[in-house]
């Protein structure tokens, strides 16, 4: 057998089957002629008791010596006790992250998220990550891929950090199931970007607004009853959208004053309510076939959607800027305009952490400073007297 040239492999002529041509030199090293005259170059070597094949190229594509230069990595890899034929084929048949997705979602999302959790996570998946990332091999997604991903997003920070969360944890299951080696997450070490807390409440002159036009919006029976309650126990609980949009009558315990919810963002709890708020509650007109408090129009169902109306009414009160969530900020800056102190601001709102409730902080400072004020004056006053 003579040594394979670019001469020999071309002067090697075509017959009727597919053959082998051995190079002299390197054992194992080869090119297989086929009857079209198509010559692709391979290695051959045995693993275990099985005899592997791994193709390195065509003739044409890849000179002699380039796949010479192949064969001897791969048969050194051999020797290392590698095989890199089932290693290609394992690679064949790896998952994508479009089938990891998929898993994700079952064994995960499913399983351990909250409704609305879980629709965002999907939001995310479907709309971000899986248009860039689908196609690729779980084993193959390198930190360069993520990070390019997310650098892609950086106009939307917000959402860019939001991914990177989704993708972290759905690595971090890859190899909990095996799928990936272990702290091979190509999430690690990338950094979030800065994201600017979002703080508005409406002041007195604010409140003022939308409680006139809500009181409108009452007196011209156009809008659903339904929603108009809906912002006001908003205002007067400090509850967030969803824990008062799938609020039950069985959930309201008046001779308490309690809205007792079997479930939120964080767990059970129970929300204390004002007199205002239970006031609200009472002049609701329960519906025969709807347990819900906010009901819709259709039987048995909430109000989808408040957004829409809430989009006309902060129109009409010229309050654009304005959330449905500003609700609650703007609940938590009067509890502290009033002198109520962070753990129990705390407690009205239901958070689980200190540190939710610290960005009220800075507020804190403002009822102290009008105190100062008012000593530093009639200290002024009596020296100047």
């Amino acid at each position: 057998m003579a040594r394979l040239t670019k001469r020999t492999v071309e002067a090697a002529g075509v017959r009727a089957a597919e053959y082998m041509l051995w190079d002299g030199d390197l054992p194992g090293f080869g090119i297989r002629i086929m009857p079209s005259g198509r010559r692709s170059y391979l290695v051959q070597y045995r693993s275990g008791r099985r005899s592997r094949r791994v193709t390195l190229g065509p003739h044409g594509i890849l000179t002699a010596e380039q796949a010479r230069g192949m064969a001897i990595e791969a048969l050194a890899e051999v020797r290392s006790g590698g095989d890199p034929a089932g290693e290609r084929k394992e690679r064949r048949q790896a998952l994508t992250v479009q089938e990891l997705a998929a898993r994700f979602d079952v064994e995960h999302i499913a399983v351990h998220l909250k409704e609305s959790t879980a629709r965002e996570y999907r939001r995310n998946l479907r709309r971000f990550i899986l248009p860039v990332l689908g196609r690729h091999k779980v084993l193959e997604v390198t930190r360069a891929d993520v990070a390019r991903f997310h650098h892609d997003l950086r106009h939307i920070p917000y959402q860019a950090n939001r991914n990177l969360e989704i993708i972290s944890k759905m690595f971090n299951l890859a190899e909990m199931w095996g799928l990936r080696p272990d702290g091979s997450n190509p999430r690690k070490h990338l950094r979030k970007y800065p994201e600017k807390k979002r703080e508005r409440f409406l002041s007195s002159s604010e409140l003022r607004r939308l409680g006139e036009v809500l009181d409108a919006m009452d007196a011209e029976r156009v809008e659903l009853p339904s929603a108009i309650v809906a912002v006001r126990l908003l205002l007067l609980s400090g509850c967030r959208l969803n824990e008062i949009m799938k609020l039950r009558w069985e959930h309201v315990d008046f001779a308490e004053g309690l809205l007792r919810l079997p479930d939120s963002k964080t767990g059970a709890k129970a929300v204390q309510l004002g007199e205002a708020a239970i006031a609200v509650l009472r002049s609701i007109e329960q519906q025969p076939f709807n347990r819900h408090v906010i009901h819709g129009t259709l039987a048995g169902k909430p109000i989808a959607d408040l957004q829409p109306f809430w989009q006309r009414l902060r129109a009409r009160a010229g309050l654009k800027d304005v959330r449905i969530h500003d609700l609650r900020h703007t609940y938590a800056s009067i509890a502290v305009a009033s002198g109520q102190g962070l753990p129990m601001i705390g407690k009205l709102l239901g958070h689980s952490q200190v540190q939710t409730t610290a960005r009220y902080a800075h507020l804190a400072g403002d009822p102290v400073r009008a105190a100062a004020n008012d000593v530093s004056e009639a200290i002024a006053a009596t020296l100047l007297a």
